[in-house]
């Protein structure tokens, strides 16, 4: 029975404006930004506007060259038209490859390669920077740019003098088990590698996530996440169902989001982790721009102790909650857990939840690959139908992570005797003295008020090295210091950095084997040592 109900179904992102704009075609569409693919100042959209927009888009690409089944990877300056692009291609058939604006010009010409001569969707800034030494004009089929204004070359179209000039065309929609798109790992243990999923395995992602949304439906939703990530469609596939106001933000200072979120009043907001850690400030900022929230969504990584209970402070709703989902490009959100302002009180923010029922079921097992008794650290895997189609060009390396369906996330944890999973540290990030790097970083962040981030890594000898970064980039007392880690296991003093030299991905991870890999070399761009 229910396979038959599973059997055709599917997530096509090139749908989604257009059937949002069918049932709630004037719900408005705020942008911090103006897009790039039209070349105006416009801010102040509707449903029907986007799906305009990406219909006509669509259509550019389609008089470009582009046809289905064709991979066509996306690389220019962050905005929300990558979002848009992405649609558009996925509308004619065609299959998106998300590049994040983040990644230096050597990956992607790396990730061009193994997508084999894709067409290449840019924009200036990208052509004269990062892109400029590497070759994507071999790498590429062709090379179409947004925004860009002059003659065309043998290689290069401008789709921004397209506009308004292709045809309108119905869209493609392909087998359900057939590539839609290919997003890229984070990164934070080598390159990244590139996950392809379908429209069916995506559209097992979105069922539940639709049912996470069912309490919030209609209110307005404020997102600032990497449009690159697989995540962000998710969300978005949520939100446009139940017809809610969308303001779609690209600037994290909190200086710009402030008056965003004072003229909106979104009852949803989502954003990254460290983005979050930034936002603290907004807690006590004029205007309380926090005080409509009902629901902060938390995804990519855990969050803070001390910042969800400054979220959940700000808010003037009368129960308001955070969510967070617990999971990886790889396989969508495998576990879910709620808090309130209650719950926060004695937040353990390593407890990431339990599987999601009828949808996702999660174990953790020895290094030969059995089940562990509650409470005792392994592996984690987990057991999804959302899980990727494989890695293009890894097939091999995707196929060691599986183990008769179970597929291993890269964490250690244990689940408790009621059965929620508890994160200790990624595999690869292990210290042989410290127990559990990300439970000493908790507790840093919320005993030391002036930190915006702390990383537990090892240094060339193998000893435990905390890697600081303050608010204006002040010293931290050595007294504060000393009594926060008295009964913490033994690291050297504290590595003071700046924010902006750590290495992160576009979701704000932190880098930790590319951050360990600079101290051992004595590549340190650091503000300050402690003793």
């Amino acid at each position: 029975m229910w396979q038959r109900f599973f059997t055709g179904r599917g997530f096509y992102l090139g749908l989604m404006f257009q059937q949002a704009a069918a049932r709630h075609p004037d719900v408005p569409v705020f942008l911090d930004r103006p897009l790039d693919v039209t070349g105006d100042d416009r801010r102040d959209y509707t449903y029907r506007d986007f799906a305009n927009l990406v219909d006509d888009l669509s259509a550019r690409l389609w008089t470009a060259g582009v046809r289905p089944a064709d991979h066509v990877a996306i690389h220019k300056t962050d905005n929300v038209d990558i979002a848009l692009l992405a649609c558009a291609v996925s509308r004619i058939g065609a299959v998106p490859a998300m590049l994040s604006p983040a990644l230096t010009g050597v990956v992607v010409a790396g990730l061009l390669a193994r997508l084999q001569r894709p067409w290449l969707v840019t924009d200036e800034a990208k052509l004269t920077g990062s892109l400029a030494e590497v070759g994507v004009r071999e790498l590429a089929r062709r090379v179409l740019t947004v925004g860009l204004a002059g003659a065309e070359s043998p290689d290069v179209t401008n789709l921004t003098a397209l506009a308004g000039g292709g045809t309108r065309r119905p869209p493609v929609r392909l087998s359900p088990r057939d590539p839609v798109l290919v997003t890229h790992s984070s990164g934070t243990t080598g390159v990244p590698k590139l996950a392809v999923h379908c429209a069916q395995t995506m559209w097992h992602r979105l069922v539940p996530q639709k049912m996470l949304g069912w309490p919030t439906r209609g209110e307005t939703a404020a997102l600032h996440m990497s449009f690159v990530h697989s995540r962000f469609y998710h969300a978005l596939g949520v939100f446009l169902h139940y017809g809610s106001p969308l303001l779609l933000l690209v600037d994290p200072d909190p200086k710009s989001v402030a008056p965003m979120l004072t003229r909106t009043r979104p009852g949803i907001l989502e954003t990254h982790p460290n983005t979050y850690v930034l936002w603290e400030d907004l807690a006590d900022a004029p205007g309380a721009p926090l005080a409509s929230v009902r629901c902060f969504g938390s995804t990519f990584d855990a969050i803070h102790p001390r910042t969800l209970r400054r979220l959940l402070g700000a808010s003037k709703r009368r129960s308001p909650w955070l969510t967070q989902l617990y999971g990886q490009s790889e396989t969508g959100p495998v576990a879910a857990w709620w808090y309130t302002r209650r719950s926060a009180r004695k937040v353990n923010s390593r407890l990431v939840g339990r599987g999601l029922p009828g949808f996702t079921r999660i174990r953790v097992v020895d290094p030969d690959g059995n089940r562990v008794k509650a409470g005792t650290p392994g592996h984690i895997e987990a057991r999804t139908h959302g899980r990727c189609l494989t890695y293009l060009g890894g097939e091999q390396l995707y196929a060691r992570q599986l183990d008769a369906g179970w597929w291993r996330m890269g964490d250690m944890g244990y689940l408790n005797r009621w059965g929620a999973l508890h994160l200790i540290d990624r595999e690869v990030d292990q210290i042989d003295s410290v127990a559990s790097g990300l439970e000493v970083e908790d507790v840093l962040m919320s005993r030391l008020d002036e930190l915006r981030e702390v990383i537990v890594v090892p240094d060339g000898a193998g000893k435990a090295v905390p890697v600081v970064c303050t608010r204006d980039d002040e010293p931290i007392a050595p007294e504060r210091w000393k009594r926060a880690t008295d009964d913490l296991p033994a690291m050297t003093g504290p590595m003071q950095w700046r924010f902006e030299d750590l290495p992160r991905t576009s979701t704000w991870k932190i880098k930790k084997l590319e951050l360990a890999r600079m101290i051992a070399a004595g590549d340190v761009p650091a503000v300050r040592y402690g003793g």
